[in-house]
């Protein structure tokens, strides 16, 4: 299974390369080579339990599919950028590839210090694909890019060290390379765009979801190291644990937020929100959706019985939330995507504080939610925090967030690209739900190495495909000029990988969904 996976994502990158085809596919191409050989170091340590951390079981280091996500997405968002002539989003996405690859070759160079005896040969490999990028990057970036990109890693080095050591079994090494890598970036981002802000430059847009994602990370961070010392579940630290984020909201993310756009957070967001009458029908819609996942989490819950405490929501009855999620995003992205992306953001936002109320048990709800929630838990949630909600919601998300709209005028996208906001609900929303139900009530022939199905496999392309017809039919704006073979090729490599990746499929099929999609 991990050989295939492996194939899969050699075959993502060979595509990439084949069209980009300059230094930096080259240098993707050297950095799949070697995580390949280090991932099975990393494997090695897992099942050996001599890994620095504890990180989650059941399940591979997935270091290949994990290194290879960030530097297509920096590869593919220059390119494209490129073509449109934004130098400013071709830079970034110079930035993002190169940062991509010293994050990768990081975890690479970690699994073969602490594996015993040293992997001679993982060693000259890693030796010969680090000089390769280093020396790309010399003659590539300006010296404040190679000081940004220095900066994230140093970021990503502080944040693995405390948030894997606080939060065991929650990540594979590569899901902890996606997470705390991308977390970093935008920490990073945070920082540089607060030193250097100037007035009437920057979306507001694009502000708020740094500062929202920052902010929600410190949060759990203070309340982790607060609630170390003293006893969360009572009620006297359930009211400062809201009386500290009312302080911190209002004293901290509100002014720093106030400082970037340079109007009231408050007043800015309110005017957003209700800006058109469109808007105002999307969130009463909205509205009723979110009612309605919660009324499918209560009821499944009252039918749990007193003598079935294991009992556990089957995979149809959690595939609910899916099609949920799919009649949530897809209007948004047809008729106003500037405020899905703002409603990702808040709906982001009020999950993970939510999941920290749970984890902490704050009165009055923590508990309560600890219940509710515990009959949606399958294996990959084996550490502490409850993940997969909130990675179903960033899986859906990421393509809205990463898309630069800059880089995609009218009448710049003949090819595939004008799906990419759509990759979320087209690999997670669509492919991995009729996968997931087809090939569990249907399926008969597994693949070889895993317990997914060939049946389950081919009915969500079909399903894909059938949603891209749809998606010609209903958004104006998308219009593929014949990259059809190119569109069933990326969806089929999607769905042959949801078949045997071991990892958070959630977070992981969308994102090579847009890259196969954007090159």
């Amino acid at each position: 299974a991990v050989l295939v996976e492996s194939l899969l994502v050699f075959g993502v990158v060979l595509s990439v390369h084949a069209v980009v085809w300059d230094r930096f596919s080259w240098c993707a191409l050297a950095l799949a080579l070697q995580a390949f050989y280090a991932q099975f170091k990393w494997d090695r340590l897992l099942q050996q339990r001599g890994a620095v951390f504890q990180f989650r079981g059941a399940a591979n280091s997935g270091l290949l599919p994990a290194s290879m996500v960030i530097p297509l997405l920096g590869v593919v968002m220059k390119e494209r950028c490129r073509a449109a002539g934004i130098v400013y989003f071709e830079r970034f996405g110079v930035v993002v590839a190169s940062t991509g690859m010293l994050l990768a070759l990081f975890l690479s160079v970690l699994a073969v210090g602490i594996t015993k005896p040293v992997p001679t040969n993982t060693c000259i490999l890693t030796g010969v694909a680090g000089s390769v990028i280093i020396y790309t990057m010399k003659h590539s970036l300006t010296v404040s890019e190679v000081i940004e990109v220095l900066e994230v890693l140093l970021i990503f080095v502080y944040l693995s060290m405390i948030l894997l050591y606080l939060l065991p079994q929650c990540f594979t090494p590569g899901e902890a390379l996606l997470v705390l890598g991308g977390i970093s970036f935008v920490l990073n981002q945070l920082i540089k765009r607060s030193l250097n802000v100037v007035e009437g430059r920057g979306d507001p847009i694009d502000f708020f979801l740094l500062v929202a994602v920052v902010g929600v990370v410190l949060l759990g961070l203070f309340f982790t190291v607060l609630f170390t010392f003293m006893d969360s579940s009572t009620w006297i630290s359930s009211m400062f644990f809201h009386m500290m984020t009312a302080v911190l909201g209002l004293g901290v993310i509100m002014p720093w937020l106030y400082r970037l756009i340079q109007r009231n957070p408050l007043f800015w967001l309110l005017q957003f929100l209700f800006q058109t009458q469109t808007r105002l029908y999307l969130l009463v819609y909205w509205t009723f959706l979110a009612a309605s996942a919660c009324g499918v989490v209560f009821y499944q819950n009252a039918k749990r019985s007193s003598e079935s405490k294991k009992h556990q929501a089957s995979t149809i009855t959690r595939k609910y939330f899916h099609f949920i999620v799919v009649a949530t995003y897809v209007p948004g992205l047809i008729y106003d995507r500037q405020l899905l992306h703002v409603a990702a953001v808040l709906c982001l936002a009020v999950f993970v504080f939510l999941e920290y109320v749970r984890y902490f048990r704050i009165k009055p709800f923590g508990q309560t939610l600890r219940h509710l929630l515990s009959l949606f838990l399958d294996e990959r949630d084996s550490g502490p925090l409850i993940l997969t909600h909130i990675y179903l919601l960033l899986g859906m998300s990421l393509p809205v967030w990463l898309c630069p709209r800059s880089c995609a005028p009218k009448g710049t996208l003949p090819r595939a690209g004008a799906l990419v906001p759509y990759s979320g609900v087209l690999a997670v929303g669509v492919g991995d739900t009729i996968a997931s139900v087809f090939g569990s009530t249907m399926g008969e022939i597994k693949w070889p190495g895993t317990k997914k199905t060939f049946e389950g496999t081919m009915t969500a392309i079909f399903a894909q495909i059938i949603a891209v017809a749809l998606i010609l039919i209903f958004d104006s704006s998308v219009n593929l000029n014949s990259s059809y073979a190119w569109i069933l090729a990326s969806v089929s490599l999607v769905s042959l990988l949801e078949a045997y990746t071991t990892q958070i499929d959630n977070l992981l099929l969308p994102l090579y969904l847009q890259i196969m999609l954007m090159a």
